[in-house]
This record gives C-alpha cells, sequence and structure tokens, in this order.
C-alpha cells in the first residue's frame, strides 16, 4: 500500500509537471519510477497505460477547444504506433539490469533539452507557414514512438520541438494535435509491452495508481500553469530529471556511494542555480514589462 501511494504521488506529481509545461510527463513518471527501484520495461509499460487514460481526457479536451489539427493526428498516429509498439517490444527483450543505465542516459538527455529549451531559448517562437508534409511527419511518428516507449517518454519533445522548428503549424495547433495522437502512441506502446511481458509482467496496481495521481493533480496543475512562470517550473522539471538519471547512471557504472553523492550534490547544485536564473530573467522581463514567452509543449 505504502508504494502505491508513493506511485500515486509520483502520477500526481508528474501531471503537474505535464499540465504545467504541457509536456514531460513520461519522462518524469519514468525517471521516479526508476529511482524507486521499477525495472525499466515494467516502468514504461506502467507509464503507457496510465497515459491512455490521461491523453484521452487531454485530447478531448483540445478538442472542444479547436486545438486539434486532425490532418496532422492522422498521419502521425498511426507511424506514431508502430514506433511505439516496435520500442515496447524492444525494450521488454533487454535485461533490467543491463537496459537500465541506457534508458537512464535517453532521459537524461532529454531532460537536458528540457533545461535548454526553458533556460537558454526563453520559450521563443517561429513564424508559422503551412501545415506540415506527410514525408515530415511519417518519421517523426516512428522516431517519436519508439523513444517513448524505450525512455519511457519523449513523444512530446520530438514531435513538438520538431514541428514547431519547421513553423508549419502554429503553437496551440502543435500541441493539441500531439497531444491528441499521443493516445494512440500510449495503445501501441501498451500492446507491444503486453506482447512482450504479458499481462502477468506488467504491474498493473502503478499503472492505476500513476493515473489517479494524474487525475487529481490537473485541476492543480491548470491552477499553476495559470500562476507560475514557465519558464521557472520548466528549468525545475528539467533539473530533477537530470539529476536522478545522473546519479542512476553513475551508480550504474559503478561509482561509489561517494561518488553518486558526489555527482548528485553537483547536479543539483547546478539545478537550483538555473532555478535561480530563471527567477532572475523572469523579474528582468517584468520590470522591464516585458510579457512572459508562450512556452507550450506537448
Amino acid at each position: 500500500m505504502r508504494k502505491l501511494l508513493v506511485l500515486g504521488f509520483v502520477g500526481l506529481l508528474a501531471q503537474l509537471v505535464d499540465g504545467s509545461l504541457g509536456m514531460a510527463y513520461g519522462v518524469t513518471s519514468s525517471t521516479l519510477l526508476l529511482a524507486a527501484g521499477v525495472g525499466p520495461a515494467a516502468a514504461s509499460a506502467a507509464v503507457h497505460l496510465s497515459e491512455i487514460g490521461t491523453s484521452l481526457v487531454s485530447g478531448f479536451s483540445h478538442h472542444k477547444l479547436g486545438n486539434v489539427d486532425w490532418r496532422t493526428v492522422g498521419v502521425l498516429a498511426v507511424p506514431g504506433f508502430v514506433g511505439a509498439f516496435a520500442g515496447a517490444t524492444f525494450l521488454a527483450s533487454l535485461d533490467g539490469e543491463a537496459a537500465a543505465p541506457w534508458v537512464a542516459g535517453i532521459l537524461l538527455a532529454l531532460g537536458g533539452y528540457v533545461i535548454w529549451r526553458f533556460l537558454v531559448l526563453g520559450g521563443r517562437r517561429p513564424t508559422f507557414k503551412a501545415r506540415p508534409g506527410v514525408r515530415m511527419l511519417v518519421p517523426v511518428g516512428v522516431v517519436g514512438g519508439a523513444l517513448d516507449a524505450v525512455g519511457g517518454g519523449g513523444w512530446g519533445p520530438v514531435g513538438t520541438t520538431t514541428l514547431l522548428s519547421s513553423g508549419r503549424l502554429e503553437p496551440r495547433k502543435v500541441v493539441g494535435s500531439i497531444d491528441t495522437s499521443e493516445f494512440v502512441v500510449a495503445v501501441g506502446g501498451s500492446l507491444g509491452f503486453l506482447f512482450a511481458l504479458g499481462s502477468q509482467g506488467i504491474e498493473w496496481s502503478y499503472a492505476a495508481a500513476l493515473l489517479v495521481g494524474g487525475v487529481i493533480a490537473a485541476p492543480i496543475a491548470a491552477w499553476l500553469v495559470r500562476h507560475l512562470p514557465a519558464r521557472v517550473l520548466g528549468v525545475a522539471a528539467g533539473s530533477l530529471i537530470v539529476l536522478t538519471n545522473a546519479t542512476t547512471i553513475t551508480g550504474a557504472v559503478g561509482g561509489s556511494g561517494a561518488v553518486v553523492t558526489g555527482v548528485g550534490l553537483v547536479a543539483g547544485g547546478l539545478g537550483v542555480a538555473g532555478v535561480g536564473w530563471a527567477v532572475a530573467q523572469e523579474r528582468r522581463a517584468r520590470a522591464a514589462g516585458v510579457a512572459e514567452p508562450e512556452l507550450v509543449d506537448a
């Protein structure tokens, strides 16, 4: 029961991050599950099963608000499903202890991207031209789906980053389309894990606890996104991801307890410094009368 309560809190925290920033539910959940001692395949499976429910509700909400480009969703969904199914099957075939540092490496890279995106770029947006084409969307779907399954997260960072950088779709449509298509990706990843692990190899209680925590956090996250600067939240989330996975990798390669602690202190100190810098930037921007940049991802 204690572990389920902890996992419920993990789901709540992950949804707070995702709902406030529009990204990183899978990355945050997988990172904290790995830190709690859950195996890579079991962690990703639980995340994807819980995402079936959270992405369905989120996609419906985006549709009601007119934030979905259904042509983009239609093209992304099938390759995303295929990539997620293949990634889940591949991850489930690996030894848990051997896979942990590789998965942590992927999550570490994604955490670094989150920090770079919100701290260095400051959420700048390109201009918008025409809708993205099939030649662009298909590889994005395959790569994003596979990375999402193997790393437990990545559909939003890969898909949203690519679509936004192309300048072919306005931000709210990028967010709504990526979020809506994530339902199909979550189904593909879940089926892949069911096929490779069997129902006995999946911790259904983990998925349920994550889902319950996410549902509880949704309205709180909606309040946070209206009151807290996205740049500060983004840097804080990325720092947490980097801190956790840096220590995981250090321990996996044979680092002593003292070395792991040292890496954690350095990463934590850099994270605190990054958050402090982001807060200072927000204060300067507000003092200069500059509106906070639109920071929305999926």
